[in-house]
């Protein structure tokens, strides 16, 4: 029996995919033709479900390394009480979205979990290459720690999550901070996380499915990396598979889908980090692509990976 797409996924699937067999992709490097196709994608299916009424925002800012102000949405629900947070950051390859595009998620996640969450507008390469975005996330969680009390929110109980780009950030958020020697991080959730520079070999069984396509990675990594990106001299804290060693890093949550271009590198950061000691929870969901969670929603696998979710936000 060979791989194919969860039943659920295809028929959700299906409309996107015919208009996306009809549209030409970008060619590798081309990352204003991704941005000028994929934004409108992430846009829409954020607000495919209903945004809650129960979570409330506000803008902040906080101030990176050099100087630049970034901007931050803090959402919370109606009549929380003091406990955990999140810092939340989104995907898109590290080259395109916006936390505008990403309120429905965010939204649904305070909701559902009552844990409130910071989502970072982080700089996006090829303008902004490494460090910057990384530098842009540490100033988010200094920020947070600093303003923990006023927000109502335990310093000790503060996780980081995002999904793709903003899982592999969330990652490397983590490896900064051991370096740094803080502030501390309580739990990693990372949802289909992009983690590895290296990781540009097609694999047959799943290239007809894939959503995020190895020709996505090949120009997402040097738009980030430049001439570094699938060399011997990328730093951890921006490609996290380069790890050598994880002791000490925050137990974690590590999601993927089995038709997903990062599923091998998810499946071994699981395992170096369970190697070293860190405690993993961590789900391949069959028949998945990548973000099916947001493109399917309404589908068995979804609702089960962000019950998930849910419960692993509630207990930080």
């Amino acid at each position: 029996m060979s791989l194919s797409l969860d039943p659920e996924i295809a028929e959700a699937l299906a409309p996107m995919a015919g208009a996306m067999a009809a549209a030409e992709p970008p060619a590798v490097g081309d990352v204003m033709g991704r941005r000028a196709m994929w934004e409108p994608i992430i846009g829409a299916a954020g607000t495919a479900q209903p945004i809650p009424e129960d979570v409330r925002t506000s803008e902040h800012h906080a101030t990176a390394d050099d100087g630049a102000r970034i901007r931050m949405r803090w959402y919370a629900k109606d009549g929380a009480t003091p406990g955990p947070a999140v810092l939340f950051f989104h995907g898109g390859g590290y080259i395109f979205g916006h936390i505008d595009l990403f309120d429905g998620p965010v939204s649904r996640y305070v909701s559902a979990s009552g844990v409130p969450m910071l989502s970072v507008e982080y700089r996006r390469a090829p303008e902004h290459p490494f460090p910057t975005s990384a530098e842009d996330a540490y100033a988010a969680l200094r920020w947070l720690h600093e303003h923990a009390s006023e927000l109502g929110v335990d310093p000790d109980r503060i996780g980081v999550m995002g999904d793709s780009a903003g899982g592999g950030m969330a990652a490397a958020l983590t490896i900064l901070t051991r370096e740094r020697g803080g502030p501390k991080i309580a739990r990693q959730i990372l949802l289909m996380p992009m983690l590895d520079d290296r990781a540009t070999t097609p694999d047959p069984h799943i290239e007809p499915y894939l959503l995020w396509s190895y020709d996505d990675s090949l120009t997402a990594w040097p738009a980030l990396l430049g001439e570094a990106a699938g060399g011997p001299d990328v730093p951890a804290t921006a490609a996290p598979a380069r790890l050598d060693d994880a002791t000490g890093l925050p137990p974690a949550y590590i999601e993927v889908g089995q038709l997903d271009a990062f599923r091998d590198e998810d499946i071994a950061y699981a395992a170096k980090l369970g190697r070293a000691g860190v405690p993993v929870e961590f789900h391949l969901h069959p028949g998945a692509p990548h973000e099916f969670d947001s493109i399917a929603f309404g589908s068995d696998v979804a609702r089960r990976a962000i019950a998930d979710r849910v419960r692993v936000l509630r207990s930080i």
